[in-house]
């Protein structure tokens, strides 16, 4: 099982000295990676304060030296898949290949796609999450891109330098359970960073979702991938290890490979500082 630290792009951590400072406190109390979200706007009405991730992340990548970091998730569909590559590969190397990069749909779609005049229909954005999703992979192999979609074209592009973890930094890919078609295109890919129906953001899944989850991606795995699977599931742990080892135990045994440390996305806490940097200088949970 392996640890990490969530935290928005908004609030105090739009700023990129307090990530950085989240990050080595992290680093320094034994976790194992740092997500932050990637979002534009998030619930526009209450006009909040957002730092871009790719910058944040950066200050979280110059002041730290293992700690893994990344975003969950990036909405691939508002993004233009050769700036995107450029960035994921630029905070590779300048980590030392510490990214995992998490994609998916993008929510809330009338926030962070309708109020800038983008396409909202979920159809619409699945093909540009797919097809941007595919030209990521090769961007990031340093190999010249020819492409011709129904979203996207390129006319004979090499972008270089390649990610320094190859072929390409792990993609996790985020979605509802149980619908399927998300957690299929997970299967494709490196890992499944799934929310569940019965549990939101912050709310620890029940270990039998999770199982019948594990199950289903490993039906839709391809089995001549030698690669790890990550299954990352998360919410508020308890400071007692007894009691988070009641916590997190099942679901390990259910298959997840991750914890992922969040604040409930209707709580108080989810953007304030204080109360993250204390539950991280408290270290992960011990299993």
């Amino acid at each position: 099982m392996h640890f990490s630290i969530n935290i928005p792009n908004f609030g105090d951590f739009a700023d990129a000295r307090t990530v950085a400072s989240v990050a080595v406190a992290a680093e320094h109390a034994g976790w194992d990676a740092l997500f932050v979200w990637d979002h534009i706007v998030h619930r526009k009405q209450l006009r909040r304060t957002f730092g871009d991730p790719w910058m944040l992340l950066t200050a979280a990548a110059l002041a730290t030296s293992r700690i893994r970091l990344g975003t969950l998730i990036t909405p691939v569909a508002r993004r233009r898949p050769q700036q995107l590559a450029r960035q994921v590969a630029t905070l590779d190397a300048l980590s030392g290949g510490r990214v995992i990069f998490g994609a998916g749909l993008g929510a809330p779609i009338d926030d962070e796609f309708g109020s800038f005049g983008e396409p909202t229909d979920p159809v619409v954005l699945a093909e540009r999450l797919d097809e941007g999703l595919d030209l990521l992979r090769r961007y990031w192999s340093g190999e010249p891109v020819n492409h011709e979609g129904p979203h996207f074209q390129v006319r004979d592009v090499t972008l270089l330098p390649a990610t320094v973890q190859r072929p390409h930094p792990p993609v996790w890919i985020a979605g509802y359970w149980p619908r399927q078609r998300p957690m299929r295109r997970a299967a494709r890919w490196d890992g499944a960073v799934p929310l569940f129906a019965s549990a939101t953001h912050g709310e620890p899944p029940p270990a039998e979702e999770v199982r019948d989850l594990t199950a289903f991606l490993h039906q839709h795995r391809d089995d001549s991938r030698d690669t790890p699977f990550e299954i990352v599931v998360g919410g508020v742990s308890p400071a007692d290890p007894a009691k988070a080892r009641d916590l997190i135990g099942p679901l390990a045994d259910a298959g997840a490979t991750w914890w992922d440390e969040r604040q409930h996305i209707r709580g108080e806490d989810l953007d304030k500082l204080g109360p993250v940097l204390r539950r991280i200088e408290q270290g992960p949970p011990v299993m």
